[in-house]
């Protein structure tokens, strides 16, 4: 048998301790920035910008149904309305969960939907996040470093082995 009897694929033991949180399309390269970061960071910037525009045209063409129907002036105009507000809306709330884990899940279930429809707005807050770091960076870094700290804080208070530690130097009377 080889020294190295892992499966093919399975990533190498590392060190004992937390492990750092993938992020979407950069897995765990954030953390040293390391394994082709910057390329993917410029990969989700473009990536999310040309969907972002190629979502637009799809709305265009989409407004431009509604008009060939000859709907209406107000059906178009709650068309670009409700879009344009939920699109405001997923932006912020997607630029929030870059910083702050939700305090209320429940709520942000219920939001999904309205989050979707404005899926341009989550679009270009990626954009926006990816021109600085990996979307998600900065608070998944501070929950990482938090947990080593804790790790190493708890792992330095128990070095040894507590049963042959001697109290105050004193030995231990048998009994007999």
């Amino acid at each position: 048998m080889s020294e190295n009897s892992a499966a093919p694929g399975t990533p190498p033991a590392t060190a004992p301790g937390p492990r750092p949180e993938p992020i979407r399309f950069f897995g765990t390269t954030w953390v040293d920035h390391d394994g082709g970061y910057g390329l993917r960071r410029v990969g989700v910037a473009v990536g999310s910008l040309a969907a972002a525009v190629a979502a637009c045209f799809l709305l265009r063409f989409a407004y431009e149904g509604l008009e060939i129907a000859e709907v209406g002036g107000l059906v178009g105009m709650l068309v670009i309305g409700m879009f344009s507000i939920c699109s405001a809306i997923a932006f912020r709330k997607t630029w929030e969960g870059f910083g702050a884990r939700p305090k209320d899940p429940a709520r942000e279930d219920s939001l999904r939907g309205l989050k979707s429809i404005g899926f341009i707005g989550s679009l270009l807050a990626y954009f926006v996040r990816s021109l600085t770091e990996a979307p998600g960076e900065k608070l998944r870094r501070t929950e990482y470093e938090t947990a080593r700290a804790r790790f190493e804080k708890r792992r330095s208070t128990r070095t040894g082995n507590p049963a042959a530690r001697r109290t105050s130097g004193r030995k231990r009377q048998k009994r007999g």
